[in-house]
């Protein structure tokens, strides 16, 4: 999906152009929000498809508060970025990505809720 060094790229990025504090508050909880959507039970993928493995990434991103600041930021950008690399076209506005990260950060919504959003917004 995407490794490590990457998304602390990215990361890195966004606290540099939208504010906020650098760092990574767990490292263990953010490898396990990378490899979540790769798992597997029985041999048989958990997550089978590009949008349920997004759904879930967005999530564990956003939920595991790996980082000290921009989790929000960095689960949507993570989704953004990977739908457009898996070539998952999707079409949105502003508001409709600040809906999605404060839906999951509350927990309102979880990988079902994001998956419907996924589904809702392609294009």
């Amino acid at each position: 999906m995407i490794s490590l060094q990457e998304v602390l790229g990215i990361h890195e990025i966004l606290i540099q152009r939208t504010g906020g504090s650098f760092g990574v508050r767990d490292k263990g909880l953010l490898e396990s929000a990378l490899v979540r959507p790769l798992s597997t039970f029985d041999q048989k993928e958990l997550y089978p498809t590009i949008e349920e493995k997004l759904a879930v990434l967005c999530r564990s991103l956003i939920s595991n508060h790996c980082f000290i600041d921009g989790n929000k930021r960095i689960g949507v950008t993570i989704l953004l970025v990977l739908a457009k690399a898996n070539k998952v076209k999707l079409k949105y506005t502003q508001d409709e990505l600040i809906e999605l990260a404060l839906k999951v950060a509350t927990s309102d919504w979880q990988e079902k809720e994001i998956l419907c959003w996924i589904w809702k917004h392609k294009d």
